[in-house]
């Protein structure tokens, strides 16, 4: 694969990321300068099929950036390679082993945003939002989502690692399922295109595309974020929380108490007269 063939190819990956991931211009851009430096940096060898990428020489050149830069630059790059492999391209990657880096909140979205959003969504997006939000879904989840999982009260998640868990459905929820089924019938997921189950690409497209008419940049992971920040802000326990979510280690949702925390602070320090008094002062 030539270097012309490599910048052709990352145009487009950004492109994906732009159109299909929905993300922001700033992740963008950091993907864009990541997959630069690695085809500026990285030893590569074309000669043959293989396209052989080795990262070592790329690592010294950036060892004296935090932890935490390096590794969101080799996970752009991976991600990358990734999108280089589902392209038919035969890739192999090396000097990309991970870092330990502390874990960040995720950003969930209010419940008034995605309100809006769904006053103008169509019929498949808005019940494709209405379940990542009200069940905590992952994007896989939801698409692997059949009709006959879905029960009175309940529906049969399928998770990771084929570890499959029960998650509470509310009646107007299944009802909403039943009025989209009305209109879209389907024969055995609760997404399908002409008999075929359609792709988390296609679906992760869908909402994008609703959150972006009221100008909003929203990934269906920040649906399934928002739905575990409520919950354990209006006081479920952290234990069913996690169960809910399908995390293999309560440490996991624990992340999210970290968030609770940290929007109680700047609600405090914003909502106190002192505190304010404080803050003028400085």
């Amino acid at each position: 694969m030539q270097m012309n063939e490599l910048y052709r190819q990352k145009e487009a990956f950004l492109k994906y990321l732009d159109t299909i991931r929905g993300y922001s211009p700033l992740t963008i851009r950091s993907y864009n300068d990541a997959i630069d430096e690695m085809l500026t940096f990285a030893e590569m060898d074309a000669s043959s099929n293989l396209l052989s990428i080795n990262l070592m020489p790329l690592r010294l050149k950036i060892s004296s950036l935090k932890a935490k830069s390096i590794a969101a630059k080799l996970s752009a790059i991976r991600s990358f390679v990734k999108y280089l492999r589902s392209q038919g391209k035969t890739v192999e990657l090396r000097g990309d082993e991970s870092i330990k880096t502390p874990k960040t909140l995720p950003k969930p979205i209010t419940h008034e945003q995605i309100l809006h959003a769904l006053q103008y969504a169509e019929p498949q997006a808005a019940l494709a939002i209405t379940l990542l939000y009200t069940m905590g879904l992952r994007i896989s989840e939801l698409t692997h989502l059949r009709l006959s999982d879905i029960s009175e009260g309940w529906s049969r998640i399928h998770g990771k690692g084929s570890k499959e868990r029960d998650i509470p459905m509310m009646d107007n929820i299944r009802t909403m399922v039943q009025e989209y089924q009305k209109i879209n019938p389907s024969r055995e997921y609760v997404f399908e295109l002409k008999g075929e189950k359609l792709s988390e690409n296609s679906l992760r497209y869908t909402i994008i595309k609703a959150f972006a008419k009221v100008g909003l940049k929203v990934t269906p992971h920040q649906l399934r974020h928002t739905y575990a920040t409520e919950l354990l802000n209006n006081g479920a326990r952290i234990a069913d929380v996690s169960e809910l979510l399908g995390h293999a280690s309560m440490a996991t949702t624990q992340i999210y108490t970290k968030l609770g925390n940290a929007l109680k602070m700047e609600h405090y320090l914003q909502s106190h007269p002192l505190c304010q008094t404080h803050e003028d002062s400085k």
